[in-house]
């Protein structure tokens, strides 16, 4: 059998059996119509039935049979129905017809997934189980044959990547045999997640107190995205993943994906392996980061449907957290897994000697495998699973049984800092003085500067002078002038990195005639970026101004390490002590907030 959409030109839109097709403006459509989004819908072909599924992705509506559809809603098209493309315009009728040849286009696999259906499940159970044994080990220069290709365009859906990052690989010369055995009919999703969900082992540790989830359906949790598909049911024992470069590669071989359907299963060990990890009672968890959300660089409808199909091609009850922008759900934070833990395990407690995570950001350096391999974009896999005490696996160490890969972990780790440390030097140094003088600092954003000052200077009776308060470096100099011609002390919290921005306060404290002290916050750049990321996450009654790495680079670019010759009376090392108001706080501060 086949399936086309058939423009009021003659032209066809073929669709497969089960195989879901972003369908919008361009070529293959013969839309120019900006109106008509270029993921307007997404369509989805069932032969059996002889109807397409049609879900609304795009901002302006599409009409089924002159039905408008809004953004997220679906409706299905049978034989001769049409659907508009974009409001009442562009139709295309829906067609089905016998294969020229008269075969059927359903696949020998998809014959199998039917029988499988038809008797039960016995079929399907057993051919998942024969699939698992008769994966043989493959080595690791089954991957290397070729150099991977490099994305030259900008990517259509944009993923949570810099252009630096996830490596492409070249495309498997069997990926339309694999493709064929993994694609399944949306409408058996439930059937099969309810069949392996009672294939689980009934142990104590392992049943939920609630029954298995009825319907697939989505929830929004401030910035997090969170799907649970049919037949999901709680477990204690987790089995994590992340998705991009561990669950789906590209088809088109390339770092970024070209189209919004430019994805395949990495390997073909991973459905089986997954299969089996549900039949052993775990709960099959994915968990990424998709910081293109909150740019805009990628629509949530878009990557909810990706989400979907590739559910859909794994035929497997999965449930899926999506950290859709910065704060306590990114990892490495572990908010999504607190989530999971607290609110959506169906009230069974997390046995974390029993889980595990997996994860292709693991701080891999180059050449970490044969074939010149690159280094990891990221170690914010590996990071994640440090900050919950799981064990930890690549991919390729979980799917395939290679052998564990050398990596490296950042410079800066905030469960060392001592909060009994010596907070400066030299140690004799007083922080304030009884004499009037001006104290400049200098130092990263997020370096601990304003707390500092806020806690140990301003009490004194300091004068508190602040760009990010004042606007200009101009009025914090008139701010200071004002001050000493009062007869008071100043304290200038700004990061002044280098003489010309120092020598501004020199100038003003000599022409005073009193003394101008530099006290020199010893923050690394990697620890400052770690405090900025904490104060974003937690509530505070301090007001700070949004703080990006352009920021913080433009600094260490600019820095120079102040000197008495600028003429400083003294200049004092204050370095960042960590102390907390609460344990939550603590808890939050100590874990690794970057990969």
């Amino acid at each position: 059998m086949q399936c086309a959409l058939v423009s009021s030109s003659g032209s066809r839109v073929e669709l497969c059996d089960g195989r879901a097709l972003i369908f919008g403006r361009g070529p293959e459509s013969g839309v120019k119509d900006k109106k008509c989004s270029r993921h307007q819908v997404k369509l989805v072909a069932d032969y059996t039935n002889q109807e397409v599924l049609v879900t609304q992705l795009g901002p302006n509506p599409s009409c089924l049979n002159g039905q408008a559809l809004g953004r997220g809603q679906s409706g299905r098209l049978t034989v001769n129905d049409t659907l508009h493309l974009v409001n009442q315009s562009y139709p295309f009728t829906v067609q089905f017809s016998e294969a020229k040849n008269g075969a059927s286009s359903v696949s020998p696999q998809q014959r199998k997934g039917n029988g499988a259906k038809d008797d039960g499940g016995k079929k399907q159970k057993d051919l998942g189980r024969a699939s698992e044994k008769a994966v043989a080990k493959r080595s690791i220069q089954d991957f290397f044959a070729s150099s991977p290709k490099k994305s030259t365009k900008r990517p259509l859906c944009s993923e949570d990547e810099s252009p630096n990052s996830k490596r492409g690989r070249t495309e498997n010369s069997d990926e339309e045999e694999e493709e064929g055995l993994a694609e399944e009919k949306l409408r058996q999703l439930q059937k099969l997640a309810q069949k392996v969900t009672t294939e689980q082992s009934p142990s104590k540790s392992t049943t939920t107190a609630s029954s298995a989830c009825s319907r697939s359906h989505w929830q929004q949790i401030g910035n997090l995205m969170l799907y649970t598909a049919a037949g999901v049911t709680g477990s204690s024992k987790i089995a994590g993943f992340d998705i991009d470069g561990c669950i789906i590669t590209t088809k088109s071989g390339k770092v970024f994906p070209t189209a919004p359907d430019d994805w395949r299963i990495l390997f073909p060990e991973i459905q089986p392996k997954l299969a089996s990890l549900l039949r052993k009672g775990f709960k099959v968890v994915f968990f990424t980061n998709q910081m293109g959300i909150a740019r805009g660089k990628l629509r949530p409808e878009v990557f909810k449907s990706k989400v979907e199909d590739i559910l859909q091609t794994l035929k497997l009850p999965v449930q899926v957290f999506v950290a859709a922008g910065p704060g306590i759900y990114r990892k490495p934070v572990i908010g999504m897994w607190e989530h999971l833990s607290e609110k959506a395990n169906g009230g069974v407690h997390v046995d974390k000697s029993q889980s595990f995570y997996v994860g292709d950001a693991a701080g891999r350096p180059v050449n970490w495998a044969p074939g010149k391999k690159k280094k990891d974009f990221s170690c914010s896999d590996r990071l994640f699973a440090l900050n919950l005490g799981l064990k930890f696996h690549t991919p390729e160490e979980f799917f395939l049984g290679w052998k564990a890969a050398p990596y490296n972990l950042p410079s800066f780790d905030p469960r060392a800092l001592d909060s009994k440390a010596h907070l400066y030097d030299p140690p004799d140094a007083l922080l304030t003085s009884t004499r009037q003088e001006v104290i400049v600092a200098v130092g990263f954003p997020g370096a601990g500067k304003s707390t500092f000052f806020h806690t140990h200077v301003i009490p004194k009776g300091y004068v508190y002078v602040n760009r990010d308060i004042l606007g200009s470096w101009q009025n914090c100099v008139s701010a200071c002038e004002r001050a000493l011609k009062e007869g008071r002390s100043v304290a200038v919290d700004n990061t002044n990195p280098d003489m010309e921005s120092r020598k501004r306060y020199v100038d003003v404290s000599r022409n005073a005639g009193v003394p101008c002290r530099c006290f020199n916050f010893t923050a690394s750049l990697e620890q400052s970026k770690h405090n900025n990321r904490f104060r974003e996450m937690v509530p505070s009654t301090t007001k700070h101004a949004l703080v990006n790495d352009m920021v913080f680079y433009s600094y260490k670019n600019k820095f120079a390490a102040p000197t008495l010759s600028e003429g400083f009376s003294e200049i004092v090392q204050i370095h960042f002590v960590p102390s907390f108001s609460d344990r939550l706080s603590e808890a939050l501060f100590r874990q690794f907030s970057e990969g």
